[in-house]
């Protein structure tokens, strides 16, 4: 396969190749292994910057929750990134406290409301009908959703491992009373 036109990928993979799969969970098991190990190697930098950013203090240590440490150490050595993720405009630095504080409470029922509709969505694809608002308008998938790699990646240490675990199927088999 050569490169072609407005490819997301290095083998060619565009962006309509990856829609057409689906289901998010399936569009996420097209993807190259090498693409997932970048946005899960991405995601990690992120979370070991905010949990060990020197200088600010872990919010279980006092620190402010919802602060993100700056970038400012990187900006001064590599020139990039440009912005911070905490407040990277500026917004919030004439509000009060309250404001900050009713803030703070909005975002994170924001991000809980987020995550069980995320849970939602999953448990719709997976298992027909458990979510009856969704019956018909969420395309199935029949691949492990709490598995971030599939048959496609087995190049990588332990995948083909994970995948011999039951999937969900088996375990309806097991117990046809409680899924039915």
């Amino acid at each position: 396969m050569g490169f072609t036109p407005w490819a997301s990928t290095l083998s060619g993979l565009t962006y309509s190749d990856i829609a057409a799969a689906g289901s998010p969970a399936a569009q996420w098991d097209i993807l190259p292994t090498a693409a997932k190990l970048q946005i899960i190697g991405f995601v990690g930098f992120l979370e070991l910057w905010g949990e060990g950013a020197i200088g600010d203090d872990h919010y279980m240590k006092g620190g402010k929750p919802g602060l993100f440490p700056s970038f400012a150490p990187l900006r001064e050595k590599l020139g990039h990134p440009a912005f911070d993720l905490f407040d990277p405009f500026g917004f919030s630095k004439n509000k009060t406290p309250e404001q900050k504080e009713r803030g703070l409470l909005i975002e994170l029922n924001n991000g809980r409301l987020a995550m069980i509709g995320i849970f939602g969505f999953l448990a719709a694809a997976s298992v027909e009908g458990s979510v009856p608002f969704l019956s018909g308008k969420i395309a199935h998938y029949d691949g492990e959703v709490m598995a971030p790699f599939a048959a496609g990646d087995q190049s990588l240490l332990f995948v083909s491992d994970m995948l011999k675990f039951p999937h969900l199927d088996s375990w309806a088999k097991l117990f046809p009373t409680y899924w039915n």
